[in-house]
């Protein structure tokens, strides 16, 4: 399809909006020195200006030109600034990180931080939270920085904590648990598991949930070593009785059982019998795999 004429459309929308924007002075050069009518009259193009940029923007997705789509809603973004009509202004924000997403990443973060500026100035942390954990996802998959994917998911947890939006918060926790697990930062990995099965135990919705999390708190512990592992489970069982007859603990048993027999064959049929019935996804079998490690390199240092 010819988008050609969209383009042609949206150009001819953003020369107007530059028009009007020439032909009058500045907004705050009309509350200084000029009437009121004149000052209502700047404020009037000002708006119009706003209109025309959306709508080229929306002309240049339709024809797929994300990166003129969004410095056409920055545009209207900036403008709606000078007359402080902050939620206008976030808005065209975020609908210009949408569209610089598709085709600069970078662009649409420092877009979609703008709108969070504005969101925290007004006191809407969930809202703010919600693009906090935006940006962590571009930075997981666009990007690949692990280190600001966390750093956003902890703000965005930060923000929906403060807002009593628990289970909220606790997803973006354990985002960052997952990835800390991943980088070695084990202590950072179990308090959140931990906090977050904690939390899962005490609610009759969430509480099946809960073995998965000391499940995975554990394993971490064992990577670290296998009898904080093993104090690990008995505390797990101890504040949730229901883990014990978890296929998760009875794994985990096993495993520290094979472990303290240094036997490798066992660990793994464990592991094999387990995922027969449970697939263990990419980061299950990571933990595992550094587990298992573990004894090999234990068994070699005996040889």
């Amino acid at each position: 399809m010819d988008n050609s004429g969209k383009e042609k459309e949206a150009m001819a929308l953003i020369a107007e909006a530059e028009k009007k924007m020439r032909s009058s002075q500045s907004f705050f050069g009309a509350l200084f020195g000029q009437n009121n009518f004149r000052t209502k009259q700047i404020i009037k193009q000002m708006e119009e200006a706003c209109d025309l940029y959306v709508r080229a923007a929306n002309m240049y997705k339709m024809a797929k030109n994300w990166c003129a789509a969004g410095n056409a809603f920055s545009e209207a973004a900036r403008l709606h600034l000078q007359m402080q009509s902050k939620h206008d202004a976030a808005t065209n924000f975020i609908d210009a990180g949408n569209a610089f997403k598709k085709a600069d990443p970078q662009e649409a973060i420092n877009c979609l931080n703008r709108a969070i500026e504005i969101y925290t100035d007004m006191g809407r942390f969930v809202i703010a939270a919600k693009h906090h954990m935006h940006i962590a996802e571009i930075y997981e998959t666009e990007l690949i920085d692990v280190d600001k994917a966390i750093a956003h998911y902890e703000q965005a947890g930060d923000y929906y904590k403060g807002e009593e939006s628990i289970s909220s918060a606790n997803k973006c926790l354990l985002k960052v648990a997952t990835y800390a697990a991943q980088l070695e930062q084990y202590p950072k990995a179990i308090e959140i598991f931990e906090q977050v099965g904690t939390y899962a135990m005490d609610s009759t919705l969430l509480k099946y949930s809960a073995k998965d999390y000391f499940f995975k708190a554990a394993l971490c512990h064992f990577c670290v070593d296998m009898l904080n592992a093993k104090l690990a489970e008995q505390k797990y069982t101890e504040m949730f009785p229901a883990f014990s007859d978890s296929r998760e603990c009875k794994l985990l048993k096993k495993l520290l059982d094979a472990y303290e027999e240094q036997n490798v064959d066992a660990f793994t049929d464990a592991v094999k019998e387990y995922d027969t019935i449970s697939r263990l996804d990419q980061w299950l079998t990571t933990m595992l795999l550094r587990i298992k490690k573990t004894i090999q390199d234990e068994e070699n240092d005996l040889c």
